[in-house]
């Protein structure tokens, strides 16, 4: 637990004052008591069970206080809430490289029935949209709640040339945001080739991407929407996907990035041809820091499923650090009911 403002925590001092006064108050009343002739009787009339009622309305209104004093200090806990999430943008790599029979049948076809299981299996209410990429990015699906279109989506999916990994997430976030003024022309086409499969380098450097001026807002904060990114290789065309995760980042909203494939990479062959290709781990890592999300590394069809299911789950729960002043108060105004309450059957009285 964690105060926003710690200061408040001061007041606390108060509660060994009350206790010091509540003793000396008994104290002087004790001293009251010894004129009667024998203390015996009193204390034999009084009997143990009327002690402890005695104290325990005090007691519990001096909980109270410290549980509003606490409150005011505006504690913050990480608790586990039903996710806000609304919509969920789906982009998968359709590169060639998906063809890749290292895993059994192939690399796209287990990513396309990891990524039906994430539809048949999420929340109803929320809406899932597809992107898939490869030498370009398209909008395959627009985020919707129907469950059967979204699965003849994946159903559609053909492979094509090349990894535009940066493309694939502007195109995510235009969805995402159709009023943001997000020109996916100047973007998707402003990074070109890359020189030799280097991240980030772009063949007319002086071009620069056209967008509308956004009000940055802290990253991870937009709650209503998240992207998964599902990749098996490099960018090798497009804009540089850390300018996109930055974007993203500036919107508020989160990219999961998953590496399915081997980060040691090789030499696969699909169809006649052959090409090396490699796992960019280190910009999907770097793709998840900036938007305060989280990556994951998939080496198999099960640990692609099992990467699936912890998203989903991740999505319908989420740990959220919370704000719990108003629960700390709602506890310390039951407490001086109970307290008030108590006074009232023992003693006829509020004391």
């Amino acid at each position: 637990m964690t105060f926003l403002w710690p200061k408040m925590l001061l007041w606390l001092l108060i509660a060994p004052v009350l206790i010091g006064a509540y003793v000396w108050i008994l104290r002087r009343k004790k001293k009251e008591a010894l004129r009667y002739t024998s203390v015996a009787l009193v204390k034999a009339a009084i009997g143990p069970g009327q002690v402890f009622r005695r104290h325990l309305p005090p007691l519990i209104f001096l909980l109270a206080l410290i549980a509003a004093i606490v409150a005011m200090a505006r504690p913050t806990a990480v608790i586990t809430l039903p996710s806000q999430q609304q919509t969920i943008i789906l982009a998968i790599d359709v590169s060639l490289s998906m063809g890749a029979r290292d895993v059994d049948p192939n690399r796209i076809t287990a990513a396309q029935a990891a990524a039906k299981t994430f539809v048949s299996e999420h929340p109803a209410d929320v809406k899932i949209g597809i992107v898939a990429f490869g030498a370009t990015a398209s909008l395959v699906q627009p985020p919707t709640r129907n469950r059967e279109e979204l699965i003849e989506a994946i159903d559609r999916f053909q492979l094509q040339r090349g990894t535009a990994t940066g493309s694939a997430l502007y195109v995510a976030l235009s969805t995402l945001f159709p009023e943001a003024g997000i020109d996916l022309e100047s973007l998707v086409f402003a990074g070109g080739l890359t020189r030799n499969g280097a991240r980030g380098a772009r063949l007319d450097p002086a071009r620069k991407p056209d967008t509308k001026d956004v009000k940055a807002v802290a990253p991870g904060s937009y709650s209503s929407a998240a992207i998964i990114l599902m990749s098996d290789g490099r960018r090798t065309t497009g804009p540089d996907p850390l300018d996109a995760a930055k974007m993203a980042a500036d919107h508020g909203v989160r990219v999961f990035t998953i590496g399915f494939g081997t980060a040691e990479g090789g030499t696969i062959g699909f169809e006649g041809w052959s090409a090396y290709v490699r796992l960019d781990e280190e910009t999907l890592k770097a793709i998840a820091d900036v938007t305060r999300a989280e990556y994951f590394y998939a080496g198999t069809a099960t640990d692609l499923a099992k990467v699936y299911q912890a998203l989903n789950a991740k999505f319908v729960l989420e740990k959220k650090d919370t704000e719990i002043s108003a629960l700390l108060i709602a506890v310390a105004a039951l407490m001086v009911l109970v307290s008030a309450a108590l006074s009232l059957l023992w003693f006829n009285r509020i004391a």
